[in-house]
């Protein structure tokens, strides 16, 4: 189905070069490439008219229009998944540009939507989900970004530290909030983000590319997502992931 709320697309940066996990798009989850997966919920949400992949890889592209999605081509020289997206939003007409990471298999559909409506009611700020780390998670390891929020939900800080930290055992924070890589743009946004030309010193040292909006000064504001939200960051993620995949496809 098409949004009813704004013109909104969802596009999924697919990068075949991982530093960390090289072909991670193409990783099969129970037969099926994961880029698939995420695509199919993307449809999902926004109709699949309105899914694109952003890659750098041909052999993705192939793999994505063969099974009925758009595919377009970006540069392999990319900073990050946004600036691919900056890159690829470029090319096609939308009011609203969703990111969908492509390592989040197991993205909730209407979390995608509620990006959407967010995007269209506060469109000065950008939008982000989050979700409450699970009892099976560690909040000290470095694979989940971890972020802290104003009482109005706007970002504070990401990082892969625990966060907020404390001074005292009694105010030990009792759950921590985790990202999740579903976020809402304008094409100006992107094109603001890409345009400071580099990754911002917090950026880099974290490793997390949403900071880079610290430094153009621009708010972001949290939403809460569905809980159970599991990326595939590593190899050692895929099995956790097709455990789940398995469980819902059961149901």
């Amino acid at each position: 189905m098409e949004s009813d709320i704004m013109h909104a697309c969802v596009i999924i940066p697919a990068r075949y070069a991982s530093s960390r996990y090289p072909g991670k798009p193409l990783v099969p989850l129970l037969g099926k490439p994961m880029v698939l997966w995420v695509a199919e919920l993307a449809a999902r949400a926004v109709g699949q008219a309105h899914v694109y992949v952003a890659t750098e890889d041909e052999r993705i592209a192939d793999i994505v229009r063969a099974a009925g999605f758009n595919a377009l081509m970006t540069s392999p020289d990319a900073l990050t998944g946004t600036d691919r997206l900056a890159e690829a939003a470029q090319m096609i007409d939308y009011d609203i540009y969703v990111n969908v990471q492509g390592d989040e298999p197991l993205v909730d559909p209407e979390d995608i939507r509620r990006c959407i409506a967010l995007k269209a009611e506060c469109p000065e700020a950008i939008i982000n989900g989050f979700c409450w780390i699970g009892p099976d998670e560690d909040p000290a390891s470095v694979n989940i970004p971890k972020v802290i929020t104003t009482e109005a939900s706007m970002m504070v800080y990401m990082s892969r530290l625990p966060l907020p930290g404390f001074k005292e055992p009694q105010n030990a924070p009792t759950r921590y909030m985790k990202q999740v890589c579903i976020y809402g743009f304008t094409r100006d946004e992107l094109a603001a983000y890409a345009g400071f030309g580099r990754k911002g010193t917090l950026e880099r040292v974290e490793d997390i590319e949403i900071l880079r909006f610290l430094e153009l000064g621009r708010e972001v504001l949290m939403y809460e997502c569905r809980p159970g939200s599991l990326a595939v960051d590593v190899p050692e993620d895929v099995a956790p992931v097709e455990a789940v995949l398995e469980r819902s496809l059961a149901q």
